[in-house]
């Protein structure tokens, strides 16, 4: 059989999308053990077969797939999964040359219900998922995990600590609790050798007191402060972002900050936050209040 393979985000993002889709990975390794070929779809081919990936619900769909193409992924349908026999095969990480890191998942779901995640409708209570040696490459010692809360699970976190006895080098890309950080997570994060970044979430003012002791265990610890990375997500109150911002910056002025504007389920999006977060991109919260920044670059282009 001829499989056609489709990325949505890799159309939507162009040049700027450089993450693998794990599912489609996945499913060229299914294919590939059944002797099928497996390709990227393009509208001048006959397939047998079209699989389309859609991570986010925002990312333009592809007019052009044909009727009968099966497409799964949360920007899709937030209830599709891949069958269990696709989702235990190994990546198939050929099909994303420049991609050089192992991905994937120890733990699925999370302890929290946020209001404004998907993962609790999604994935669920947090649970066990999968080892990190069944992750991991031979070719490259680079593990990024996708966990969603892996500091909330007694698994997730026996998993950190065998890394942090490996020679890999790892990323938690979705941010840990940091409500879940003590005196021995610390002292774990320490230990772990990162690829860049010790990332975490503040999406809501009453974790700020949780990064002023996170600041003070880097320091008992020794963990530089230019290794905190911050996802911040930005909703409509945009003078309660600001205020997180702030305490942040004030906390430690080495944290790397990242504002995300807030997609809703009906993927709309406040273009006031998207302006936002292009003031905290272009660290403009180091020497000006938000209020000055959009008198002075925001507000000739809302009015």
């Amino acid at each position: 059989m001829q499989i056609g393979l489709h990325d949505t985000e890799l159309s939507h993002f162009r040049k700027t999308k450089t993450f693998p889709n794990l599912a489609l990975m996945k499913l060229s390794s299914y294919h590939k053990n059944k002797d099928d070929s497996v390709d990227w779809w393009s509208p001048e081919r006959e397939f047998d077969l079209v699989y389309s990936s859609k991570v986010f619900t925002f990312s333009k769909e592809n007019t052009e797939l044909p009727p009968n193409t099966i497409k799964g992924g949360t920007g899709y349908d937030i209830q599709s999964k891949l069958p269990s026999d696709i989702d235990i095969c190994f990546p198939d990480y050929s099909i994303y040359p420049a991609c050089d890191y192992a991905v994937g998942f120890t733990t699925r779901g999370c302890i929290s219900n946020c209001d404004f995640c998907i993962v609790p409708q999604k994935e669920g209570y947090i649970r066990e998922y999968a080892k990190w040696q069944y992750i991991v490459r031979k070719d490259t010692n680079k593990l990024v995990l996708l966990d969603n809360n892996i500091l909330a699970s007694e698994f997730g976190i026996k998993q950190l600590e065998e890394l942090s006895q490996s020679q890999y080098q790892i990323d938690l890309n979705q941010g840990m609790d940091i409500t879940l950080v003590d005196e021995y997570i610390c002292k774990l994060l320490k230990q772990i050798n990162w690829i860049k970044y010790i990332r975490f979430s503040c999406d809501r003012i009453e974790q700020i007191p949780y990064f002023v002791r996170l600041n003070e265990l880097i320091k008992k610890y020794g963990i530089p402060s230019t290794k905190i990375f911050i996802y911040l997500l930005v909703r409509d109150d945009l003078c309660e972002a600001e205020y997180r911002i702030s305490n942040l910056y004030e906390i430690n002025k080495n944290f790397s900050l990242y504002a995300q504007a807030e997609y809703k389920f009906d993927n709309s999006i406040n273009n006031l936050s998207r302006h936002f977060s292009r003031y905290v991109y272009s660290r403009s919260y180091k020497k000006n209040k938000w209020l000055d920044y959009f008198s002075r670059y925001v507000e000739k282009k809302v009015s």
